[in-house]
C-alpha cells in the first residue's frame, strides 16, 4: 500500500488559506492526500472587513479568539489539519510615511528564528508539495513578505541535517510552488464575462492598476471547480474579514465555473522532472510515491 500524498499550505494569517488554494486544499482531501495549513500568525491586528461586524463589543474585545474560532469554522469546512506558527500579526501599517512594525511581532522576527519552528512542522508532517507566496507576498503586507522568506528558507532547508539539528529528522519537500490566485489573466477573464452578461464588474480599477503589480508565470493550473462551495464557506467562515456582499462573491459561482475552473500556481523549484505546464500539484511525484 503505498504512503498517501501530502501537501503542506503556509499562510499568514487565518483566513489566507480560504482566499488562496482553498479549492485545491479542498480537492486533495477528498482525494485521500493529506493536506496541512500552516498559520503564522493569530491575526490579532487584522482590521474587522465586515461591514456587519464593525463595532461589534465582542469582537473588539476579544479578537485573538474570534479569529481563532473563525479558522476552526474554515478548517472544518475544507476538511484540511491545521496547525499554528505562534507567532504575532504585525498589522498593514498606513500612512506616509509609514508608521513602525510593532515590537516583537512577525515581521520583525530574524528569518532562522522564524523558520525553525517551520522546519520543525515540515519534517513531523513530512510534505511532498509546500505552497505559498512569492516574494512579493501576493501583495506587500509584511506579513505575507515575511511568510514567503520562512517558508523558502524551510522548504531548502528541511532536507539538510546540518540545518537547523534540533528541529527534527529531515525531510526533503519535493516541489515548492507560489499561489498565484489573483493573476491578470483572471481578473481580466471575469471582468469581461460580467460586462458580457450585463452585470457590474468590480474590477475595472484593479485592471486599470495592474502595472503596479507586473505579471507572474502560471505553471500550474489545478481544476477544482466542484470544490469552489467549499471555498466559499470557508471565505464565510472568516466573518471579521470576509465581507459577504463584497468582491469575493461578485462573480456568480456559475459563471467562474465557465470562465476560470483553476486554482493557478507558480512552480519555485522542484526536485523531480517537471513538463510544463502543469495540472497536479503532485506531477512527478505521483509515480514516485506510489
Amino acid at each position: 500500500m503505498s504512503e498517501p500524498l501530502r501537501l503542506m499550505a503556509v499562510h499568514a494569517h487565518p483566513d489566507d488559506e480560504s482566499s488562496k488554494g482553498a479549492a485545491t486544499t479542498a480537492r486533495y482531501v477528498d482525494e485521500g492526500c493529506e493536506v496541512l495549513v500552516v498559520t503564522c500568525t493569530g491575526g490579532e491586528r487584522g482590521d474587522i472587513l465586515n461591514p456587519r461586524l464593525q463595532g461589534d463589543p465582542e469582537v473588539l474585545r476579544n479578537m485573538p479568539e474570534v479569529r481563532r474560532r473563525e479558522m476552526a469554522a474554515a478548517v472544518e469546512a475544507l476538511g484540511v489539519q491545521h496547525t499554528w506558527l505562534g507567532f504575532v500579526d504585525s498589522g498593514l501599517p498606513e500612512g506616509d510615511p509609514l508608521p513602525p512594525l510593532p515590537d516583537g511581532c512577525f515581521a520583525l522576527q530574524p528569518v532562522q528564528t522564524a523558520a525553525e519552528p517551520l522546519v520543525k512542522v515540515m519534517r513531523e508532517f513530512r510534505p511532498h508539495v509546500v505552497t505559498t507566496y512569492d516574494e512579493n507576498g501576493g501583495y506587500p503586507h509584511p506579513d505575507h513578505i515575511m511568510c514567503h522568506k520562512v517558508s523558502v528558507e524551510a522548504y531548502h532547508a528541511a532536507g539538510d541535517p546540518d540545518r537547523y539539528p534540533h528541529a527534527g529528522q529531515p525531510w526533503t519537500p519535493q516541489k515548492l510552488y507560489y499561489n498565484q490566485t489573483l493573476s491578470r489573466g483572471r481578473i481580466q477573464a471575469f471582468h469581461d464575462a460580467m460586462e458580457a452578461a450585463g452585470l457590474e464588474s468590480p474590477y475595472a480599477d484593479w485592471i486599470a492598476r495592474w502595472e503596479e503589480r507586473g505579471e507572474r508565470e502560471i505553471t500550474t493550473r489545478v481544476p477544482c471547480g466542484p470544490y469552489f462551495e467549499q471555498r466559499d464557506k470557508a471565505l464565510l467562515a472568516h466573518a471579521t474579514q470576509v465581507d459577504p456582499e463584497g468582491t469575493w462573491f461578485a462573480v456568480p459561482r456559475l459563471m467562474q465555473l465557465e470562465v476560470w475552473p483553476t486554482e493557478d500556481y507558480e512552480l519555485a523549484h522542484s526536485h523531480v522532472p517537471v513538463d510544463l505546464p502543469e495540472d497536479d500539484l503532485f506531477a512527478g511525484i505521483r509515480e514516485r510515491v506510489s
